[in-house]
């Protein structure tokens, strides 16, 4: 009897563990749903690329580099308190650390990269249009969008980030261009890339309308409306979910980027060392380039100590620190794409899109991995969160402690009758 009771109690209980095991895979496939639509957008890009590509079906240089890129912008203008702003405008040192990292760092590092490869690679297996390129990236200003989305989904300043892309994109066409042509290797092989020739002006006319039409009026009409209907706006946003719209907004712009790509037929007819060597080496910069970040932002404690150095070296807060490693190591297709094209006009189409693969393909890199810093960012930030109010606590304990004692003290003073201080 006890035997047929353990077997039905056992039988019973499989289903229900079969049942909670099913739960947790679909909620941690639930959770990959920016992955998996990456991977969707890039099958799509692949095999129908006239209809998103730059002057496609869809007119994407319209529909999605102004509009969607507008929605991101609109959100968060409602979302970000005008205070938030205005203090991130005057924070120096913020401004600082995530410029100069993207536009000296970042250059300098990746330009070393490349004088390696040619000593290593005479025979020019890596293409050295791809070489130009990943000089061309390190010197474009961060991405628009993505960094902004993703330092709020892991739950830091998205103001801070939002202020550096603006200034970051304002600097970018003046700064990219000359740093780029100043950076090319001065041999024969770079010569086509060292005098492109092409006519800058109607590119920066191009950008700023973008950047004032997709960027600044959105942000514009987003504070407006928050400032006139706090409530409303607090209550819409908190009822739509609409944050989280902006994540849906970057698959469309991952989408665009790669049908744009596939459309010129460059990523096809690369050499597959040159593609190995492209995908493996954005991992791999992006993921240094975050940790500089983050130590730039949150130095050691001994750089702090002294007192010199406590107001260059002193750390960033949690939040700030996150919108850092989102702004700094990222760049930006918005800009990239048109400066690049514009920049190198007379080239042949075919050797200005094999100049842009690593611009493309970094940009969609980093949102992939940025995706597994946004959940390693969330988790860091709620133990520092916790460790805070944890030391919090023990201070105000302390506090009270120091209170009582002062307290008891006093009124053993008063009963001897002794002089109070």
């Amino acid at each position: 009897m006890e035997e047929s009771t353990v077997a039905v109690a056992t039988e019973q209980r499989a289903p229900v563990r079969w049942q909670a095991v099913s739960k947790r895979v679909f909620l941690f496939i639930l959770h990959q749903w920016l992955l998996i639509g990456i991977g969707v957008v890039c099958v799509l890009a692949y095999y129908f690329p006239q209809v998103a590509k730059h002057g496609g079906i869809i007119r994407s240089q319209y529909s999605i580099l102004y509009g969607v890129i507008a929605i991101i912008f609109l959100i968060s203008g409602l979302s970000i308190p005008r205070q938030k702003l205005f203090t991130q405008l005057l924070n120096w040192r913020l401004h600082i650390v995530v410029q100069v990292i993207s536009f000296l760092f970042i250059p300098a590092l990746v330009l070393a990269v490349v004088y390696i490869i040619l000593a290593g690679d005479p025979s020019g297996k890596i293409d050295r249009a791809v070489l130009a390129g990943y000089i061309f990236t390190a010197c474009i200003p961060t991405t628009i969008a993505s960094n902004v989305v993703m330092t709020r989904a892991a739950g830091g300043d998205d103001a801070a980030a939002l202020v550096e892309v603006l200034i970051a994109n304002i600097l970018g066409p003046f700064i990219t261009a000359a740093w780029t042509v100043s950076l090319i290797p001065k041999t024969a092989e770079f010569d086509q890339w060292r005098y492109g020739g092409g006519n800058l002006g109607s590119m920066y006319k191009n950008v700023f309308q973008q950047l004032g039409l997709s960027c600044l009026l959105p942000l514009f009409v987003g504070q407006l409306i928050r400032w006139t209907w706090p409530d409303h706006t607090a209550w819409v946003l908190q009822k739509t979910k609409m944050p989280k719209w902006a994540s849906v907004c970057m698959l469309l712009l991952i989408w665009t980027t790669f049908s744009s790509c596939f459309a010129t037929g460059a990523l096809q007819s690369m050499s597959a060392q040159s593609i190995i060597f492209v995908v493996l080496f954005n991992i791999g910069l992006y993921i240094t380039l975050t940790a500089v970040c983050f130590f730039a932002a949150r130095p050691p404690r001994f750089l702090s100590s002294r007192g010199w150095s406590k107001l260059v070296f002193k750390p960033m807060s949690p939040e700030q620190a996150i919108a850092v490693c989102f702004c700094g190591p990222a760049k930006s297709t918005a800009l990239g794409i048109p400066l690049l094209y514009a920049m190198w006009e007379p080239l042949d189409l075919y050797t200005k899109a094999k100049t842009s693969v690593p611009v493309l393909l970094y940009t969609t890199e980093q949102i992939a991995v940025a995706h597994f810093f946004v959940q390693m960012f969330k988790r860091w930030h709620a133990r520092v969160a916790e460790k805070q109010d944890v030391e919090q606590g023990q201070e105000d304990g302390t506090h009270i402690d120091m209170a009582e004692t002062s307290v008891e003290t006093h009124g053993i003073i008063d009963e001897n009758g002794r002089t109070n201080a």
